[in-house]
């Protein structure tokens, strides 16, 4: 039977290759090189949290490792990583990994078409073909606001577990990054802004919020806040409290009362909410 052979030094060794075409010095880079490791220790932590076999929690470490491939270059040819002013990243990096066959310098097992792999399926579910299937779909699905339908059980498995780490690996992103820089706003504007009534509904609701519905800086904070109401796993709540940084974005800093109030009420939400989910 093929199977797909995760070693995970020549994975962190392809890897470093390929990220050192770019200028590590650019924070930007350096950013996305970072958010990789921790957002593939995060997928081992809730892989093994899970209880699954050890070539699952390779995989799925294996998809934190693959995930923002994309990034690299959208930065390089689009000079931002604002996928609407550029590339979905998350499809691009399929592009890369899977149309330009880069896949196959993070695997060894991997010596013909990747596509004969994935379009081929295994008779047992388990072979190359599933689980280069399981790294497209996982890669492609996460950061989008819903995973497409249509999947696999373990597709779905995957997918929720990249996108469980990468949004808890942006609660600190955003944690660490000084307001203003994010928006390129000043701390007065940050300041006195609210937040609208289509974000708050959104946080009412326990979902997070479309791009199109943000519009004040007050909006952006919210919105990374509502990230916590779509994490799956038991595991990923227990993270997300031990880190602390939903607690630094929940206490944010303003002078408008109206919008203190807004984020009292966020506050209350989301800690109902967690309170729900580790229990």
């Amino acid at each position: 039977m093929d199977k797909l052979i995760i070693d995970r030094k020549k994975i962190i060794d392809e890897f470093a290759s390929y990220t050192s075409n770019y200028d590590i010095s650019d924070g930007k880079i350096r950013l996305k090189v970072e958010h990789t490791y921790r957002v593939a220790g995060l997928c081992d932590r809730i892989a093994r949290s899970l209880c699954m076999a050890e070539d699952d929690i390779n995989l799925a470490w294996a998809i934190g490792m693959l995930h923002d491939i994309g990034r690299f270059e959208q930065i390089r040819q689009y000079g931002t990583f604002s996928d609407e002013d550029s590339v979905d990243h998350a499809h691009y990096a399929t592009e890369l990994l899977f149309g330009n066959g880069m896949i196959a310098d993070y695997f060894g097992s991997i010596n013909t078409d990747v596509y004969n792999y994935i379009e081929n399926d295994s008779t047992d579910g388990k072979g190359l073909s599933e689980s280069l299937g399981i790294i497209k779909k996982a890669i492609y699905n996460h950061s989008a606001y819903r995973i497409e339908e249509g999947l696999g059980e373990r597709e779905v498995l995957f997918c929720n577990i990249i996108r469980d780490a990468d949004k808890l690996d942006i609660f600190k992103v955003v944690n660490d990054t000084p307001l203003e820089n994010i928006y390129s706003v000043n701390k007065e504007e940050i300041s006195k802004s609210e937040v609208t009534g289509a974000v708050m509904q959104a946080l009412r609701e326990k979902h997070a919020v479309l791009r199109s519905l943000k519009k004040t800086p007050a909006d952006y904070i919210a919105a990374y806040i509502a990230l916590a109401f779509e994490l799956v796993f038991p595991e990923s709540f227990y993270i997300l409290k031990e880190q602390g940084y939903l607690d630094n974005l929940l206490d944010f800093k303003t002078d408008n009362q109206d919008t203190k109030r807004q984020f009292q009420e966020i506050r209350e939400i989301i800690e109902e909410h967690i309170t729900e989910k580790i229990k």
